[in-house]
């Protein structure tokens, strides 16, 4: 598993990136991005074997029945 992002870490990433945040704002990004990180690592362990990528989907062209 990787290591949590610090607020020094996040500082210094949006600097590498033309951010520049204020000291106050460190942790809040840092918390943030790890978030999603949890987030994305959940998503990445799920199962899709049987389900088509989204290009085939076709909004609209099934048939909906109005009665629900």
């Amino acid at each position: 598993m990787t290591s949590e992002l610090t607020p020094r870490q996040a500082a210094e990433g949006a600097l590498r990136a033309g951010l520049v945040l204020r000291d106050d704002r460190h942790e809040g990004v840092a918390a943030t991005a790890n978030h999603i990180h949890s987030v994305i690592t959940t998503l990445r362990e799920l199962d899709f074997a049987d389900t088509p990528p989204a290009a085939s989907y076709r909004a609209g062209r099934e048939d909906v029945d109005a009665a629900l």
